[in-house]
């Protein structure tokens, strides 16, 4: 056998993905931009139903309260989206609600103030007036961050290793939301993560007119069929005798929301009351926002990838943090019960269909406000088992985290000291998030419990974090560790003409401001 040539062994890196149609700037037919925008509308809507479901029955809300909830959460949704997508980041990303927040909002749930309080609507409208007050104030950090362009100056101390572990981790660090769901009811779960890998992967070349159908609009056809096969489970009694929480996992008719929700209701700031402000509620909440913010940076990073584009300069960093923040603030106004992050299921998406476009996702923003007003639709669809959106997430998550680990092509993996810097950053940002889980479930409380309230919250939450914990160890190793003549090996030649807005000419075109807003607002 005839020696193998170096060209086939090895890859050369390369900055775009390959396969991908429509990137950040291009644009679909509008009809296929109609589906597509659907479907990560209805992938946005597995957050939006599942925290409310988790802590609106907490506060003490019924039924009603939590549809409410799930409809102002989906309408600001919209609105962020659009906003990030108009004058943030301007990348194809949903910013929707984020499970960052939930430890803090669960701290200020069991206050004694408002757990004493004995009617449980009244208990409700005070514990969400306390978490508006807590968002409002915290979102001064994100508004301070990125506009101030601290991030931005902060992010010159990342690099492709410094960022490989991070972005990796946004979609590992997910593992629990995946496959340990779908087995709540693997009759429904299996199916639907089998059938979506079929569609999506192996006949994906299957063409209608020249468009691969089941490529682009897999999710949606995998969703239509195993839903009405969960029907026809539920309707046909299949779990008329099972548990408790198999039938909450597995019908179709326990969500309650469909009979709760009104025909119509457009959601309005202070629409559940004035705000209530308590300091050490509020130090809490920042920290959520801290672990926000290095979610939604991981999540740029990749989504800039999957949409042909270049990495975020500084610059645009810190102005999609910017608003980010104004997103919280609106949460905080509007009351969604929880503050936003960058969705990673539908940065997953943007790989899943191959359609990096970000006229797609601000038509989804579109579905996103338009349902959420129109009570009685928008809770049929957010019927869905939660089972369906966790097989998606299996899929999707790992595609998000195997982009992050796409950036070690622009380094030196022969290095000991970066293959040090990726394994220890990536086994610390599961290992000591599972430590604090693990310790919660056990004694229902974090592993931090001191007299001082805020200064808990800020521990558990901050290394209750994959990619939190992930980005300490990293920059902290790759910025301390060996730096002297380390600058190749880090991928620092490739990465660095990206931190400044004019270091690439690109740069222009994917991020500029619309309507020739970047007049008044030049990029640094």
């Amino acid at each position: 056998m005839a020696e193998a040539k170096p060209e086939e062994i090895s890859h050369p890196p390369m900055e775009q993905l390959q396969g991908f149609e429509y990137c950040i700037d291009s644009n679909p037919p509008w009809g296929e931009a109609i589906i597509l925008a659907f479907q990560h509308y209805i992938l946005a809507l597995g957050t939006a139903v599942m925290i409310p479901a988790v802590l609106v029955p907490m506060m003490g809300g019924d039924d009603g309260d939590r549809v409410r909830v799930v409809q102002t959460l989906l309408f600001v949704t919209g609105i962020n989206t659009l906003l990030q997508s108009l004058f943030g980041t301007r990348l194809p990303t949903v910013i929707g609600g984020s499970y960052a927040f939930v430890i803090p909002i669960v701290a200020i749930i069991q206050d004694p103030s408002l757990a004493a309080i004995p009617d449980g609507h009244e208990r409700f409208l005070e514990t969400m007036r306390a978490i508006q007050g807590a968002l409002i104030v915290s979102s001064s950090i994100q508004i301070i961050l990125g506009y101030s362009q601290l991030w931005g100056i902060f992010s010159r101390f990342f690099s492709p290793v410094g960022m490989a572990p991070v972005v990796a981790l946004l979609g590992f660090g997910l593992f629990e939301r995946g496959f340990p769901v779908v087995g709540r009811c693997v009759e429904v779960g299996l199916p639907m993560l089998i059938l979506f890998v079929v569609l999506s992967q192996y006949l994906k070349n299957v063409q209608i007119k020249d468009i691969p159908i089941l490529e682009r609009f897999s999710l949606f056809i995998c969703i239509a069929l195993v839903w009405a096969y969960a029907q026809i489970l539920t309707s046909g009694g299949a779990y008329k005798n099972s548990t408790e929480v198999t039938q909450i996992n597995c019908r179709t008719d326990r969500a309650n929301l469909i009979s709760s929700a009104p025909w119509i209701k457009i959601p309005y700031p202070l629409q559940w009351g004035a705000p209530t402000f308590n300091a050490g509620q509020s130090f809490g909440m920042v920290s959520a926002v801290l672990v926000s913010l290095i979610e939604s940076t991981a999540s740029y990073k990749a989504a800039a990838r999957l949409a042909s584009a270049t990495p975020p300069p500084a610059h645009i960093l810190s102005r999609g943090i910017g608003w980010q923040g104004i997103g919280i603030l609106l949460d905080g106004l509007f009351g969604t019960g929880t503050g936003s992050t960058v969705s990673v299921e539908n940065v997953g998406l943007l790989g899943s269909t191959r359609i990096g476009s970000r006229r797609v996702i601000q038509i989804s923003a579109g579905f996103m406000i338009f349902f959420s007003m129109l009570g009685k639709f928008g809770a049929l669809f957010a019927s869905i088992p939660f089972t369906i959106f966790a097989a998606v997430y299996c899929v999707l998550f790992g595609l998000v985290a195997a982009v992050g680990l796409s950036f070690l092509q622009f380094t030196n993996m022969n290095s000991m000291r970066n293959l040090f810097i990726v394994g220890v950053s990536i086994f610390l940002g599961l290992s000591v998030p599972e430590y604090f889980f693990r310790y919660t479930m056990a004694a229902q409380r974090g592993p931090a419990h001191t007299k001082a309230g805020w200064f808990n919250d800020y521990i558990n939450t901050i290394f209750s974090s994959p990619p939190t914990v992930g980005l300490i160890v990293a920059v902290f190793l790759d910025n301390t560790l060996e730096t002297k003549d380390a600058g190749n090996d880090r991928g620092l030649p490739w990465w660095v003409r990206f931190r400044s807005f004019k270091g690439d000419s690109r740069n222009e075109e994917f991020y500029s401001l619309p309507f020739n807003l970047n007049r008044f607002f030049p990029p640094a």
